[in-house]
């Protein structure tokens, strides 16, 4: 069966795997993967971190939706977003009207066992970055919901069984 899928998007918070699992899942669908953030950073001539201190949140964002905008304009592929991006109600309808979005949900313990060393993300350098992934998640948890077509459980599985869920997922709703 041909799976028909022209944009997969992935959304969740910092951590969750984003890009690892959209990595993979572009490569076994054979579409062009790309990066939110890394989009961004291409434009900004810098990291999201320095910008982020530079110039702060808002204006990051602002960068953000205009890159989210263009994205899923793009007739295919897999989209990694950023941890933030369903913050700005234009990011949650474009990407909830053009493309697949997935949820990859991870809990707050999880995210800071695989984060806990990261130095580049700009919410987590705080003096309680656990804390923070917990507010994270309460804030951003619903919103994620509201835009993903799909959710999964990340835990513990391997990457390659994530790709798996997410491509059989995909399969099922486009039975329907």
């Amino acid at each position: 069966m041909e799976l028909i899928v022209n944009l997969i998007s992935l959304i969740g918070l910092p951590g969750s795997g984003k890009s690892t699992v959209g990595r993979q899942l572009a490569r076994r669908l054979q579409l062009p993967f790309l990066d939110s953030d890394h989009v961004i950073e291409q434009r900004l001539g810098c990291s999201i971190r320095e910008y982020f201190e530079r110039e702060g949140e808002d204006h990051f964002r602002d960068m953000e939706e205009a890159v989210i905008d263009e994205l899923t304009q793009l007739p295919e592929g897999v989209l990694s977003t950023g941890g933030g991006v369903v913050l700005r109600p234009n990011n949650r309808l474009h990407l909830r009207e053009r493309t697949q979005v997935v949820y990859l949900n991870s809990m707050p313990d999880e995210l800071f066992r695989r984060l806990r060393h990261d130095k580049n993300r700009p919410l987590l350098q705080v003096a309680d970055p656990l804390q923070r992934l917990r507010d994270l998640y309460v804030q951003r948890a619903p919103l994620y919901r509201e835009t993903a077509h799909f959710s999964i459980d990340t835990g513990r599985p391997s990457v390659s069984t994530l790709v798996n869920t997410i491509i059989m997922q995909l399969e099922l709703a486009n039975n329907v």
